[in-house]
């Protein structure tokens, strides 16, 4: 089984954040969920949304090492797709049934993609993700963000998605470490 899978939040499962998102999962051999196609609640304090498909969802992610969390750079922050998907986890640490599930979290590390018309990641976008990940437990892998103002080129950003993928490629037997 792949050690990593990846998630992405995007308007446009097509577009340019999807482009690199499907280049990095083939050269990864990996599985990439849409959250477009998922019926997922934003976060209830009462948690009337416990039977929406976040709970199924998580317990798939779970069974990976590692979760690449694939958003554009909308208004300096995530995606609503993702953002939403990401204030769910807080089910985790208020359902008292859940907590332990939650605990998971802190073996996985996590691992950004994202896109936007600028050469630099504003600091307000990664900051989330981070944060979030060190308030869950998780690690934090690294990130990739290409700049799509005049659309995808991969050329343009060939060593960099090499870099990430080394970062996620499984290393084989006798590799130098």
């Amino acid at each position: 089984m792949n050690k990593t899978i990846a998630v992405i939040g995007s308007s446009r499962r097509n577009g340019n954040t999807g482009k690199l998102i499907d280049l990095i999962a083939e050269e990864l051999n990996i599985e990439i969920i849409d959250l477009s196609l998922k019926n997922i609640s934003p976060f209830d304090y009462e948690h009337k949304n416990v039977d929406d498909d976040f709970l199924p969802l998580m317990n798939h992610l779970l069974k990976y090492d590692n979760i690449i969390f694939v958003s554009p750079v909308y208004w300096f922050a995530m995606s609503a797709q993702m953002k939403v998907f990401i204030d769910r986890m807080s089910d985790f640490l208020s359902i008292e049934e859940l907590k332990n599930k939650g605990r998971e979290l802190r073996s996985k590390v996590g691992y950004v993609v994202s896109t936007s018309i600028s050469d630099n990641i504003d600091d307000s976008f990664i900051d989330s993700f981070t944060n979030t990940f060190d308030y869950l437990g998780l690690g934090y892998g690294g990130c990739i963000h290409v700049n799509c103002k005049n659309g995808f080129n991969p050329d343009a950003y060939q060593s960099d998605i090499i870099n990430f993928v080394k970062k996620l490629k499984p290393r084989s037997v006798g590799d130098a470490i």
